[in-house]
């Protein structure tokens, strides 16, 4: 049986771990309020660009020129990059774990082509260069602030990479944020582009042919599909930590009953056997 001096030590121990966590859940909390806002402020571009890239394909309708396009070829897919987004921190729950299962099971069911892994954070990294894959580029930090400028620089190495043939096809793969309590695991094809269907619902006038207009937008909208999955990630990342952090918080106070109701049973138990040991010293001496 452990003495007094034990279970207090450890009593102490387990507030002082709750008290972390607390802090932790209160700091992901605020971060998270931020990440939030920024990413539903970006998805009316999102919606908006998509739209606009809809339209502008419709008008170029068949025109040769746009679909020899070279983000917009086609060929077997002998060799593929896979963008994937974690963070460069633990402690959020399932987070990374999920996010590198999807990876796994992505390059299992893509077992005859060669895997190319963009990786952006830090546990994929450490993961994915323990086993030896193929890393085209580490990227560690970029989601302490998320910038416009990272996203253009790595849209810009991978397009170049599709377009010089390196590749036949670039997905990314992240938690999608739908709220505090729940993120999806998305994997999205970036590369080659597959053209939104409809469009021209509305008669415009292009100052540019709708074939120069489309090439110009093809080059944005990986952009900011990347930049898009970014925001999405990090505010994902916040949220299962918050979640995590609040777990760990209720688990701690749950342990910390239990320890003092030990402690007051190991007390009395002493006090019990001291009594014992008085009276039946007293009851010896008459």
């Amino acid at each position: 049986m452990p003495s007094l001096i034990d279970i207090r030590r450890r009593i102490r121990s387990v507030k002082n771990t709750q008290q972390i966590t607390k802090a932790m859940k209160m700091v992901s909390a605020a971060k998270l309020r931020k990440a939030q806002d920024r990413v539903i402020a970006s998805r009316p571009y999102a919606a908006m660009l998509e739209t606009i890239l809809s339209n502008a394909a419709a008008a170029a309708g068949t025109d040769d020129r746009v679909m020899s396009h070279p983000l917009l070829a086609r060929r077997p897919l002998k060799r593929v990059q896979m963008i994937l987004m974690t963070s460069d921190r633990g402690l959020a729950g399932a987070f990374n774990g999920n996010l590198i299962k999807g990876a796994q099971s992505f390059a299992a069911d893509n077992s005859n082509a060669e895997i190319h892994y963009e990786l952006l954070g830090r546990k994929g990294r450490d993961f994915f260069r323990r086993r030896n894959a193929i890393v085209t580029g580490e990227h560690i930090g970029i989601f302490n602030k998320v910038q416009v400028s990272d996203a253009e620089g790595i849209a810009k190495s991978t397009a170049e990479r599709f377009a010089n043939g390196e590749t036949d096809a670039v997905y990314l793969i992240f938690n999608e944020f739908k709220s505090v309590l729940s993120q999806k695991i998305t994997l999205k094809k970036l590369l080659p582009i597959t053209l939104p269907a409809g469009g021209n619902t509305i008669d415009y006038i292009y100052e540019e042919p709708p074939d120069v207009l489309l090439n110009g937008l093809l080059p944005k909208y990986v952009e900011n599909a990347i930049f898009s999955a970014m925001l999405e990630s990090v505010s994902s990342e916040h949220a299962a930590r918050m979640t995590a952090m609040d777990a760990a918080s209720t688990n701690a106070a749950e342990v910390i009953e239990k320890l003092t109701l030990y402690m007051n049973r190991v007390r009395q138990a002493s006090i019990t056997k001291e009594i014992i040991e008085v009276v039946s010293g007293a009851a010896a001496l008459e």
